[in-house]
């Protein structure tokens, strides 16, 4: 029997091990990760020779799909930042709805810039407009800001070309453009939920919140353009969703043809340019001419925003390949088996218990990118003898992996100090609202489960 739950055991000792590192010895996260993948390689009775091929493994399965696209999503969301499109975005549907309806505005320009652009990324740009929009419409800045950031974190744990998704969907060997039509379906109402509906519960849990005055000096000067500088906001919007037109185009034939793979010369022309790698270069090439060119912007100042997109990602990137070789410890050890055993035969939904695997670790290791990886290593045998839709269990994943952000995720501190709230006011708007998208996007994923 003890044999039997060792493997169970050992996986809560390495986040254990990984939560220490990081919270009490201060570690960077990548190195943690590493010398828990090591530990818990060890404590599972691996061969000590295979354990660094197998990290090894981990890291360039999890990086050689994840970079191509992880790299050209920061260089997209950079050039719409710096060529003004994601601005003239925002301020064009702000216009549009009014101060009336000026969070509805602030929501779906996030979700549409969010498409694009990277959660902290977003965050920072979108959060002095959230400051700035507040004052002139005299309206509290939480209660403009907290719908901003449920778009921003629900395109981050549903939608690719985000990290998550796009690691999880490779992982278990899911289509991504079902993900992306799927995850879209099921966004829209979870955003909503969390957004407007929740903003007006929050204001009667926590009114001391929305009186707080944020304080965003941390992020510097920030660029301001007039209106002659920023493109169009047709040609800002197409640039946004390039890449989710392209990767929507390719799923829509598919389902419509029934064909997984190319049966002539037109379904391989749309299937390649509707592949994840290829749409995001396609629309890094758009933007380079809609964001600069087109903008009378010089090739040196354009390519500055390339490399300066890059940078920034650097240690994420490690980051998500190290959460990559703790998922490979965790199948090469054998915990994804011993898993799967347990539950044969059970009634659960593999796309339940695909949401509880990623929210346990979501709450004990604080990253939703690092969750979300090493389930799939948990989760994945548990498919093997499954017929279910595995592009919802995805989503299961990534819903899971978004769920009750606390005190060990970045984001958690980011949204305090910039709305300048207390801890308990951060856990009644920020942690309870995280959580809300994670339940509220295990509802409807199961719902569609039915359909699809």
């Amino acid at each position: 029997m003890f044999e039997m739950i060792w493997p169970l055991i050992t996986v809560v000792i390495g986040i254990v091990v990984l939560l220490s590192l990081i919270i009490f010895l201060k570690l960077n996260t990548f190195i943690s990760l590493i010398i828990t993948s090591i530990i818990t390689a060890i404590l599972l009775g691996m061969p000590l020779e295979k354990i660094i091929d197998t990290v090894e493994t981990g890291m360039g399965s999890t990086l050689g799909h994840i970079a191509l696209i992880f790299g050209l999503g920061a260089i997209l969301g950079k050039l719409l930042s710096d060529g003004g499109g994601a601005t003239r975005i925002a301020d064009t549907l702000i216009q549009k709805f009014g101060h009336k309806h000026v969070q509805w505005a602030m929501l779906i320009a996030a979700f549409i810039v969010g498409i694009a652009l990277f959660f902290e990324v977003g965050l920072v740009l979108l959060i002095p407009l959230v400051f700035t929009i507040a004052k002139r419409a005299n309206i509290s800045q939480l209660k403009l800001g907290l719908p901003m950031v449920v778009a921003l974190s629900v395109t981050h744990g549903f939608l690719p070309p985000h990290p998550g998704p796009v690691v999880i969907a490779k992982e278990l060997q899911a289509n991504l453009g079902h993900v992306l039509l799927y995850g879209i379906i099921i966004a829209i109402p979870v955003t909503i939920i969390a957004g407007p509906l929740f903003n007006k519960i929050a204001q009667k849990i926590t009114p001391t919140a929305y009186e707080r005055e944020g304080d965003i000096s941390a992020l510097g000067a920030q660029r301001t353009f007039t209106d002659s500088e920023m493109p169009g906001f047709g040609i800002s919007l197409l640039t946004a969703i390039s890449p989710v037109i392209l990767m929507l185009l390719s799923t829509v034939v598919q389902l419509v043809t029934g064909h997984e793979s190319a049966t002539n010369g037109f379904e391989s022309f749309i299937y390649f340019i509707g592949t994840a790698g290829t749409a995001m270069l396609i629309a890094v090439l758009f933007a380079m001419f809609t964001m600069g060119v087109k903008q009378g912007r010089k090739n040196a100042d354009i390519m500055d925003s390339v490399s300066s997109a890059i940078y920034p990602i650097g240690m994420m990137i490690l980051i998500i390949g190290g959460g990559g070789t703790f998922k490979q410890v965790l199948i090469d050890g054998g915990v994804g088996d011993t898993i799967a055993k347990l539950f044969e035969g059970t009634e659960m939904s593999p796309i339940l218990l695909a949401w509880i695997v990623a929210a346990v670790l979501r709450i004990a290791l604080g990253s939703s990118t690092v969750a979300a990886i090493s389930s799939t290593g948990i989760v994945l045998p548990l498919l093997q003898s499954s017929d279910v839709n595995v592009a919802l269990v995805v989503l299961a994943i990534g819903a899971g992996s978004v769920i009750l952000s606390h005190v060990n995720d970045a984001g958690f501190w980011m949204f305090k100090e910039y709305f300048g709230l207390t801890v308990k006011e951060t856990f009644l708007t920020w942690s309870l609202l995280e959580t809300i998208i994670s339940v509220s996007g295990l509802v409807f994923i199961l719902i569609l489960s039915i359909f699809v």
